[in-house]
C-alpha cells in the first residue's frame, strides 16, 4: 500500500513536471482574410486593448515608427500587384509599420519581415511604399486595435487602422479590370500551350493513347507564344512520347531539339538526360 501511494505522487509530480500553463495572450493574435476583386490580402497582427491607458501621444508616440500592434510584426500579404497612393507596390509580403502624427499619419510597407517589432536598425532601402494619410476622430471608443479590409468595390478597398478615438483608411486598388480581361481572353482562346503539356504527360505517364498525347504535345508546341522558345521541357515530353510509340527516328530527332533548347537555357540536368536517352535510343 506504502510502496502504490508512493508511485501515484510520483507519477502525478511528474505529470505536474511536464504539463504546460495556459493563459490567454495580453495582445491575442489575429488574422484578417479579405478578396477584394480578384486580389487575396491577408492581414496577421497581434491586437493589444487600451485598457484604460491614453494611446496616441502616450502609449504610442506621437512622430515615432510604431509596430502597429503588439509582439512580432503586423504583416500584410498580397497576391497580386496593387496601387496605394498612387504608388505600385509588387505582390507579396510586407510588414506593416506606421508613424502616427496629431494631423498625419505614414503608412509603410517594409519588405523584412523578419523582426520582433522594430528591426533593430531600420533601413530605407527595405521600405517598399510610404504613403500618408489624414487621421479620422471617431465618436466612440474602440478598446482593442482593430485592423481591416473594408469599403469593398470590385477595383478597391480600403486597409483600416481603428484604435481609441482614431481611425486611418488607406485606399489600396486593386488589378480586378486586367485580371478579368486575361482571364477571359484565356479561356476564349481556348487551353494554354501547358494545359496540353499537362494533358499529354498525365496521357504519356498513365499508358493511355499515345497518339492522343503526340497529338497534344504538337498543339502545346504550335502554341508556344512568337518570339519565344519552345521550352525544352515540351521537346523533352515529344521525345519521350515518340520513343514509346516506337518511333526510332522522330524520338531522336525531338531529343536533340531538346538537348539545344535546355543547353541553351543552362539546364544541366536535361542536358544529361537528353544525351542519354540520345545515346541509348541510337543503339536500337
Amino acid at each position: 500500500m506504502k510502496k502504490s501511494l508512493i508511485a501515484l505522487v510520483m507519477l502525478t509530480v511528474s505529470a505536474i513536471g511536464f504539463a504546460q500553463v495556459q493563459t490567454p495572450q495580453a495582445s491575442p493574435k489575429a488574422v484578417v482574410q479579405q478578396t477584394v476583386g480578384l486580389t487575396d490580402v491577408k492581414i496577421e497582427y497581434h491586437r493589444p486593448s487600451a485598457r484604460g491607458r491614453a494611446v496616441y501621444g502616450e502609449l504610442v508616440p506621437f512622430g515615432r515608427v510604431w509596430r502597429t500592434g503588439a509582439n512580432e510584426n503586423t504583416m500584410i500579404t498580397f497576391s497580386d500587384d496593387v496601387v496605394i497612393g498612387g504608388k505600385s507596390l509588387e505582390a507579396g509580403k510586407y510588414a506593416l509599420y506606421t508613424q502616427p502624427k496629431a494631423d498625419s499619419w505614414d503608412v509603410i510597407f517594409y519588405t523584412d519581415t523578419n523582426n520582433w517589432g522594430l528591426p533593430e536598425k531600420w533601413d530605407d532601402k527595405k521600405v517598399a511604399l510610404r504613403t500618408s494619410v489624414k487621421p479620422e476622430f471617431l465618436n466612440r471608443n474602440i478598446e482593442t486595435l482593430t485592423i481591416g479590409i473594408n469599403d469593398l468595390n470590385n477595383d478597391y478597398a480600403h486597409l483600416e487602422i481603428a484604435w481609441e478615438k482614431t481611425m486611418i483608411a488607406v485606399k489600396i486598388e486593386v488589378p480586378t479590370s486586367d485580371l478579368a480581361m486575361k482571364s477571359i481572353e484565356a479561356v476564349m482562346d481556348g487551353p494554354s500551350a501547358r494545359d496540353y503539356f499537362d494533358a499529354a504527360q498525365y496521357y504519356y505517364q498513365s499508358n493511355l493513347d499515345l497518339a492522343t498525347a503526340l497529338k497534344w504535345m504538337d498543339t502545346a508546341i504550335e502554341k508556344t507564344p512568337k518570339g519565344k522558345d519552345v521550352p525544352f521541357y515540351f521537346l523533352r515530353q515529344k521525345a519521350l512520347i515518340q520513343a514509346k510509340m516506337g518511333d526510332k527516328k522522330g524520338d531522336i530527332a525531338t531529343a536533340k531539339l531538346s538537348l539545344e533548347a535546355a543547353e541553351k537555357a543552362n539546364n544541366a540536368d536535361y542536358v544529361k538526360m537528353n544525351k542519354d536517352s540520345i545515346q541509348e535510343w541510337s543503339r536500337k
